[in-house]
């Protein structure tokens, strides 16, 4: 059997095993605890090893959240957090009733203000979370409401971080996750929308119509321009194909002229020549045209008829 003295020195042994392992206290990185000595704080542990007097310094308790229920705990989580609240009525300022729920990223940036100037701060923070927003939703309209997401958190993190620097809190970011309106808020807005689409419609109609008539109208505008424009290329290009139809006639007579002056020579004259083969044509034309009309020979044809007869002496000669 073992000795008396071997069985105390076991059991100081044990004792002392003990009481080193609740004197010596390890915090891991981004955490820390409040330890109070008989009841007053003493001082804020650091991350690595820390040493305590047991009995006496003991690790304050603060309240979380887990897994959606509070618990207590002397550890002090310093990295963000973000708590999801539940749905809540909140009226808007046009009087429709809606649901939202948000999320918030808050860091605890002194643990000794978390600990000692809030009693219980996750439900401090989501009460003043509710409190703020059903204030800021009151001075909006629904249709702001639900198109200022961006503007509602950002004025509700600055109320919430103003709010909760006493407590040592730092509110990083306040996100609106859902905005229910009622059904029959919905039904309504689902058909004024459809409202809006078929009123685009209909403007965007009429616009292609407008534009078509447009178009067609400047399609028509530069035909009629084209034709014009062709109509007068045409008569100009005929008006100058007929003068130089005329130049050349002209000049064909001309030459002709030239060789019976040639031919007659001085002593006879051309134009007689000429007055006397055109009378002899128009003779012929009338002899072969209808006899039923009556034909008058003009008083001067009697000069033609001496022109004819100085074509007989142009022969002789």
């Amino acid at each position: 059997m073992l000795e008396f003295g071997t069985i105390a020195l076991l059991v100081i042994v044990f004792f002392v095993l003990i009481f080193a392992k609740m004197a010596l206290v390890i915090i891991a990185q981004s955490e820390t605890k409040i330890i109070e000595r008989l009841g007053k704080y003493y001082a804020t542990l650091k991350p690595g090893i820390n040493v305590i007097i047991p009995f006496i310094d003991r690790a304050k308790d603060i309240v979380t959240i887990r897994n959606g229920r509070y618990t207590y705990t002397n550890t002090i989580d310093l990295r963000e957090q973000v708590y999801d609240f539940d749905k809540q009525n909140v009226i808007t300022k046009d009087n429709i009733q809606m649901q939202i729920n948000a999320l918030l990223y808050f860091q605890i940036v002194d643990p000794f203000k978390a600990v000692y100037e809030i009693n219980n701060l996750p439900n401090a923070i989501e009460k003043l979370t509710q409190t703020t927003l059903r204030n800021i939703i009151g001075e909006m309209e629904l249709d702001q409401t639900l198109t200022s997401r961006d503007t509602i958190n950002t004025k509700l993190r600055a109320v919430l971080d103003d709010a909760t620097n006493k407590w040592g809190i730092k509110v990083n970011r306040v996100e609106l996750q859902d905005i229910t309106p009622p059904q029959s808020v919905l039904q309504a807005m689902e058909k004024q929308m459809q409202a809006e689409r078929n009123k685009r419609a209909t403007i965007l109609t009429s616009e292609g119509e407008k534009q078509a008539q447009i178009l067609q109208s400047e399609g028509e505008k530069a035909a009629t321009i084209n034709r014009a424009e062709a109509d007068k290329q045409q008569k100009i290009l005929r008006a100058e194909g007929e003068a130089q139809a005329r130049i050349k006639v002209a000049e064909a007579e001309a030459i002709a002229i030239q060789k019976i002056t040639d031919a007659v020579g001085q002593s006879t004259n051309p134009a007689n020549y000429l007055l006397a083969q055109k009378y002899i044509q128009m003779l012929h034309q009338v002899a072969s045209g209808d006899q039923s009309k009556i034909v008058y020979m003009p008083y001067e044809a009697t000069n033609m008829l001496g022109s004819i007869g100085g074509i007989k002496d142009l022969f002789k000669n």
